[in-house]
């Protein structure tokens, strides 16, 4: 008999919708992709020599469970540069995406019935994670009107003594916004542990990411070198822990994961200490695209009061058109085969937005918009 937590954990709606999409391509269809926070950029060249030189030297084997140590002193010594920040890297474990650390993060975390306070909207995963462990979500409403931001005030009504953690992620999925200093300080202040998502720094416009070790050591920090160099295929992430609990994530690693491939690894160090000239580049294209389709959503009538300051989404108000975003989104689909991603899939506070991504060329999105304005049209 199948597990009832498999049978209860909901699907991930963006994959469904890019499932169908590739159905529709085999079947021979053009689909513009702004569902999936996939950049469009090919890794750079210095990660893909070091990875090719690391597989001809025989990187092949497994590593230490934690990860090489070349690796995780080099993530130490970014922190440093980036943050201000001196980070043990026995701390540092080194994981097959940002998804396994999470699951690392969350089974040394929380005991059944413990609660994780997120913001709705949250990133899919996020809870349905939690609970196939055996926790709670705990969901704040952010709003649109205040940039989708935490009210810290508000976040201390939700806390009770089955809270462990609250989780931040800046800059956010799917709505862009990007935490102030302040707002980091007091949310550190509140004497809670902190889980920082930072899979997405590296990819702002305007605005300054921080990292919540600025702020307090009662922390841990996800993060991951999929967004920022282009390398989601080579599943590469990491996951900072405090000191106490290296061992416990460690032992959980080595049952479950082992470790992440050698000569990935070696292409993360060439990543973080070659490749930031590639990143600023990639960033720069991404601001452009940002600039295209903010007002070009809001010429479609699509509400945007606030406009995205970092990673590659735009959380577009949809509600005019439809109060259902996941039948929106599959109509969109299969009637002018443009594939983005319903509001729903963050939680019930996006349900009637749809994600927009523009991880994809500035043409493809001129041609999703395009296609997009003539199918409003026609409803």
């Amino acid at each position: 008999m199948i597990s009832k937590r498999s049978l209860e954990i909901p699907s991930f709606l963006v994959m469904d919708i890019l499932e169908r999409a590739h159905e529709l391509e085999r079947k021979g269809s053009q689909v513009i992709h702004l569902e999936v926070g996939e950049p469009d950029f090919e890794t750079p060249e210095c990660i893909k020599q070091a990875g090719i030189r690391a597989l001809q030297g025989g990187k092949t084997r497994y590593t230490p469970s934690q990860g090489l140590i070349e690796l995780r002193e080099a993530l130490a010594d970014h922190y440093r540069q980036h943050y201000g920040v001196r980070i043990d890297p026995q701390r540092i474990i080194i994981t097959m995406g940002s998804s396994p650390a999470m699951f690392l993060l969350f089974s040394a975390l929380l005991e059944r019935g413990d609660a994780v306070v997120l913001t709705n909207p949250y990133y899919a995963c996020y809870p349905n994670i939690i609970r196939f462990l055996g926790g709670e979500a705990t969901l704040v409403a952010v709003h649109e009107e205040n940039d989708f931001q935490y009210e810290v005030s508000e976040i201390a009504g939700h806390l009770t003594p089955s809270t462990k953690a609250i989780l931040i992620n800046s800059p956010a999925n799917p709505t862009g916004t990007v935490l102030s200093a302040s707002t980091m300080q007091a949310l550190a202040d509140l004497g809670r542990t902190i889980i920082s998502d930072e899979i997405y720094h590296g990819l702002i416009y305007g605005a300054e990411d921080h990292s919540i070790l600025e702020f307090t050591d009662n922390a841990f920090v996800l993060g991951g070198f999929s967004k920022r160099y282009a390398m989601t295929g080579w599943r590469l992430g990491y996951l900072i822990v405090p000191e106490e609990f290296i061992r416990a994530t460690q032992k959980i690693q080595q049952n479950f994961f082992i470790s992440a491939g050698a000569f990935v690894q070696w292409a993360g160090v060439a990543a973080l200490k070659e490749a930031e000239p590639d990143v600023q580049h990639m960033r720069e294209v991404y601001c452009e695209r940002r600039n295209y389709i903010v007002p070009r959503l809001r010429e479609l009538g699509f509400g945007i009061a606030y406009e995205p300051q970092g990673a590659f989404y735009v959380l577009a108000d949809a509600r005019r058109f439809s109060r259902d975003s996941r039948a929106f989104a599959f109509d969109m689909l299969e009637k002018i085969h443009v594939a983005v991603t319903p509001g729903i899939d963050f939680g019930s506070n996006a349900e009637g937005y749809l994600r927009f991504s523009y991880a994809n060329s500035l043409d493809t999105i001129r041609e999703g918009m395009s296609r997009l304005e003539t199918y409003l049209r026609s409803r």
